[in-house]
């Protein structure tokens, strides 16, 4: 991937985790990949999704909790506009 590209896509995360959970920072911003990313997978391909949650339990509930955080900070988000 070429520099412009990358820094392009780096825009569109941080302007879509500003929309969603009103915060830009990084650690924020990672969560907001893993979730986007994890969600596409599960919606696109969830016999892949079922497998990895099968494969790695202690990970499935590490993105169980990552899923409920950014949900969580998105609903304190959306009452704070």
């Amino acid at each position: 991937m070429d520099q412009k590209l990358k820094e392009q896509l780096d825009g569109l995360v941080e302007k879509y985790t500003e929309l969603l959970v009103g915060n830009t920072d990084e650690e924020v911003k990672e969560k907001v990949k893993a979730y986007a990313l994890y969600s596409h997978i599960a919606k696109s391909m969830p016999p892949l999704a079922k497998h990895w949650n099968e494969q790695y339990p202690d990970a499935k509930e590490g993105m169980k909790a990552l899923v409920k955080d950014i949900q969580e900070r998105n609903k304190q988000h959306r009452e704070n506009q």
